[in-house]
């Protein structure tokens, strides 16, 4: 008889995503900027850094996956043990990172920047792709699946946040300088490291018993010259009726995120004129409204099931950009406090339908790796999870690049503290048709994706009476 997952199972599975996120997010925060005005390295070649660092990311992630699904220590059985070594190897890097000396010429500021990037990724992937596979591998019931995502994504969600509180708490700014200092940066490297050692420790710990109990699945995967074929089951993989729709409407639809997240600072800014205070109470608010959202995401795929939920938390997403788009359509008629308290509603609205993207996709992801797993007795959960992590990587940074050109097209400046009306009107048609754009396409790719909670609970009745 399945042993039925307990919620401090769940618990201590979702502390794993704070530690190695809030790094993670600590990184893509700050990298930058500390890399240009602390360091005096050039833009470029911080550019260059970040941009061999992400595009490796995406690449290991399948690599790892791959070797993640043939490897089992008695120990720690599967995934763990990549779970262990990457927690203190994200640790170690993270700190070589923040510490790198100023003295030192912008040449060997650059080879140290890129070797802990590269290093921190490697680690990142270590840990993060083994753990999505943990989450499904430990949670194979279709509810339990929901709500195991949930957990994840509330403590994924604080990770985001956390960032921006360890700078209020270690770069206390004093006459606008308090984040040119790199000893503030270091003291948070020191939290964001221990945080992530703690996190991790307890993961490991709290899903070990369970994860040893999992039943084994052939992991000699008989394919010849697989490894050599891992990104050409890549393609193979996007041809599967189910899997297909998962990794391509997920990976489009947080590209809404990328929009509302990188053009809304400057949106907020040049366009609302909002001060400091208020756009952090802003990103906060998106942040409650996504953690406060996850209940009533996991009870509704209960009762419409996960493909419905996933299509009302979408039209909740564009009403909630609508409503913004209407306000930033009459900003100039009214005074920039009240377009704030109009806002906020409007983007817990976005939050709450945003909740569901951190959950419900990686549920129903979970749920076709569970059924190819029963249909084909082998584990690549990993695998189909470092595919999974490669196309959102590949997605994330196409975005990224087509926001750099567009806010060079309506020639944004960051010297001018003030933007032309024309420059502040196109930042607003960036935000809101990117998302539009984004989450419409990804609500159309969604809806082919035809597994059902009736079809999963057949193979797994199937699967039991073949077992026997």
């Amino acid at each position: 008889m399945k042993q039925k997952l307990l919620t401090k199972n769940k618990i201590c599975y979702g502390v794993g995503n704070l530690g190695y996120g809030t790094i993670s997010q600590t990184m893509s925060n700050f990298i930058m900027f500390f890399g240009t005005s602390v360091l005096g390295v050039p833009g470029t070649l911080v550019g260059i850094a970040v941009a061999i660092s992400a595009f490796w990311d995406g690449l290991s992630d399948p690599i790892i996956g791959y070797i993640s699904d043939r490897h089992k220590s008695k120990t720690f059985g599967r995934r763990l043990g990549f779970m262990l070594v990457a927690t203190f190897g994200m640790a170690v890097f993270n700190l070589l990172l923040w510490s790198i000396p100023n003295s030192l010429s912008v040449g060997f500021k650059f080879v140290w920047l890129i070797v802990c990037l590269l290093s921190i990724e490697t680690f990142n992937t270590f840990f993060a792709t083994p753990y999505v596979a943990l989450g499904i591998d430990i949670a194979p019931d279709y509810n339990d699946q929901s709500s195991i995502q949930g957990y994840k994504t509330v403590f994924f969600i604080i990770g985001m946040i956390l960032p921006t509180v360890f700078m209020i708490i270690f770069m206390p700014s004093k006459d606008g300088v308090g984040q040119l200092v790199q000893s503030g940066y270091i003291n948070m490297s020191y939290v964001t490291s221990i945080l992530c050692v703690i996190c991790g420790a307890i993961c490991i710990i709290g899903t070990l018993k369970r994860a040893k109990s999992m039943p084994d699945f052939d992991t000699k995967q008989k394919e010849d010259n697989a490894f050599f074929k891992i990104f050409y089951n890549f393609f193979k993989t996007l041809g599967n009726k189910n899997f297909s729709p998962i990794i391509c409407g997920y990976s489009i639809a947080l590209i809404s995120a990328a929009f509302l997240m990188s053009v809304g600072m400057h949106l907020f800014t040049y366009s609302f004129h909002f001060t400091s205070t208020q756009i952090s109470l802003t990103l906060g608010t998106l942040f409650i409204g996504a953690i406060i959202s996850q209940p009533f995401w996991i009870f509704l795929s209960k009762r419409i099931d996960k493909k419905p939920a996933l299509n009302v938390a979408l039209s909740i997403l564009l009403v909630g950009i609508f409503l913004v788009g209407v306000i930033f359509g009459f900003r100039t008629l009214m005074p920039a406090k009240l377009c704030f308290y109009l806002i906020l509603p409007s983007i817990l609205f976005c939050g709450f339908g945003t909740g569901a993207l951190y959950s419900l996709p990686i549920s129903m992801f979970a749920d076709v790796v569970t059924l190819e797993k029963l249909k084909s007795n082998q584990n690549k959960t990993a695998t189909y999870s470092g595919y999974m992590t490669f196309a959102y990587n590949v997605a994330n940074s196409v975005s990224l690049f087509v926001i750099g050109v567009l806010l060079d097209l309506i020639k944004f400046n960051p010297s001018e503290p003030v933007q032309a009306i024309k420059v502040q009107n196109a930042l607003g048609i960036i935000v809101l048709v990117g998302c539009i754009v984004s989450i419409g396409l990804s609500m159309f790719i969604f809806n082919k994706y035809k597994l059902t909670r009736a079809e999963i609970l057949k193979e797994q009745m199937r699967a039991k009476k073949a077992n026997n």
